[in-house]
């Protein structure tokens, strides 16, 4: 009987663990305003040339969506909050076939996807480095 539970509960595990670690990590940065300085580190292209990275105001973004605040969270890194989104959708996908019995979540991405997927974060990086861009900047 347990062993019956026990192959039933296996695939959900892994889903289950990656969202108690990002329920953490969420609910760490939505504690710690990530505009203060001195709890995060800063980042180094900013810092050191003035450019922001793809990434600068992810955390912010994530500390806006913690607080309810999809317009700052956008503001902050719109890309970031598409790739949450995306990651969300995933791990939907992910929970409801570990629920139906099945092991993870296969993804085949092809060349082209991946070199799109860097195109679009290039553009996005050069874009809100411009001054027509400032409304992409953090």
């Amino acid at each position: 009987m347990i062993a019956a539970v026990r192959d039933r509960t296996r695939p959900l595990a892994a889903p289950l663990g990656v969202a108690a670690g990002l329920a953490a990590a969420f609910g760490y940065v939505g504690a710690v305003d990530p505009g203060r300085p001195g709890h995060y580190p800063a980042c180094p292209l900013l810092r050191w040339t003035g450019l922001y990275c793809p990434g600068c105001g992810g955390l912010r973004g994530v500390h806006a969506l913690a607080h309810g605040d999809l317009p700052a969270a956008l503001g902050a890194n719109a890309l970031a909050v598409a790739g949450y989104a995306a990651f969300a959708v995933l791990w939907c996908v992910w929970i409801t076939r570990a629920l139906r019995g099945h092991e993870g979540v296969r993804l085949s991405p092809r060349a082209r996807h991946w070199w799109a997927l860097g195109a679009l974060v290039l553009l996005f990086t050069v874009v809100r480095n411009l001054p027509f861009g400032a409304a992409l900047t953090p």
